[in-house]
C-alpha cells in the first residue's frame, strides 16, 4: 500500500474495506503487506474529525471482530495443512527470519504469544499458522486471539480517535498518516531488500565466481 493513499483507502473503501483489510491480514499469509497498525491509527484520527467516514464506537465493534475472525481463518489453514503451510511460495517468499522469531515467541511465552503477537508485524500474520500447526488448543487460542485483537484494533483506534483531536495533527493530518505507513512500509522493504540481496550473492567457491 502506497504510503499517500491510506486516507483514500478509508474514504472509499469505508468500514466494510477496513474489515476486510484487516481480516485478510491475519486470515491469509498474503496479508502481512498490509500495514495494519498504520490502517488503524489512521482511521481512528479520521473518526475524530468533522466529517468522519465511521464513528469511532462502530470502528472498535466491528474491526476487533473482523481480527478475530480472522485469526480464526489462519488457525484453520494451520491446523488443516500442517507445517507444510509453511513450505508454500508466500512463505518462502516472506523469509524464514520472521517464522523463526515467531516460534521464538512461542517458546518464550508460549499461548500468550498470540495476544503480544497482535502487536508485532509480520509475527500477528504467522501466528494464527502456527498455533494450528503447532497444536495449541483452540479455546487457548481463541482466548488470546479476542483479547489480543481488542486491544490492538481498538486500542489503536482509540489511539488515533484522541491524537486527532489535537490541533497540530488536525491541521497536518497528511504528515501523520504518511509517517505512520512509513513505520511499517520502510522495515517491511528493508527486510525484503536484504532477501534480494542475499539471493543475488554467489558463494566464493562457486567455481562460476
Amino acid at each position: 500500500m502506497n504510503p499517500f493513499d491510506v486516507d483514500s483507502f478509508l474514504a472509499t473503501g469505508g468500514l466494510i474495506g477496513l474489515c476486510v483489510l484487516i481480516f485478510v491480514e491475519t486470515g491469509l499469509l498474503i496479508g502481512f503487506v498490509f500495514p495494519g497498525d498504520s490502517v488503524l491509527f489512521t482511521a481512528g484520527v479520521l473518526a475524530a474529525q468533522p466529517d468522519p467516514f465511521a464513528p469511532w464506537w462502530l470502528l472498535c465493534l466491528t474491526v476487533p471482530a473482523a481480527a478475530i475472525i480472522g485469526d480464526q481463518l489462519g488457525y484453520v489453514i494451520g491446523r488443516r495443512l500442517g507445517s507444510g503451510v509453511v513450505e508454500g511460495r508466500v512463505m518462502r517468499m516472506i523469509g524464514p527470519e520472521p517464522l523463526e522469531k515467531t516460534h521464538r515467541y512461542f517458546e518464550r511465552f508460549g499461548a500468550v504469544t498470540v495476544f503480544f503477537a497482535r502487536f508485532i508485524g509480520i509475527v500477528r500474520t504467522l501466528t494464527p499458522v502456527v498455533a494450528g500447526f503447532t497444536g495449541m488448543s483452540y479455546r487457548v487460542f481463541t482466548l488470546f486471539s479476542v483479547l489480543g485483537s481488542i486491544a490492538w484494533a481498538a486500542g489503536l483506534i482509540m489511539l488515533g480517535y484522541w491524537l486527532g483531536q489535537v490541533a497540530i495533527i488536525r491541521d497536518h493530518l497528511e504528515l501523520f498518516i504518511i509517517a505512520s505507513v512509513l513505520t511499517v512500509v520502510v522495515p517491511t522493504a528493508i527486510h525484503f531488500g536484504r532477501r534480494w540481496r542475499a539471493s543475488r550473492k554467489v558463494p566464493d567457491d562457486d567455481p562460476a565466481a
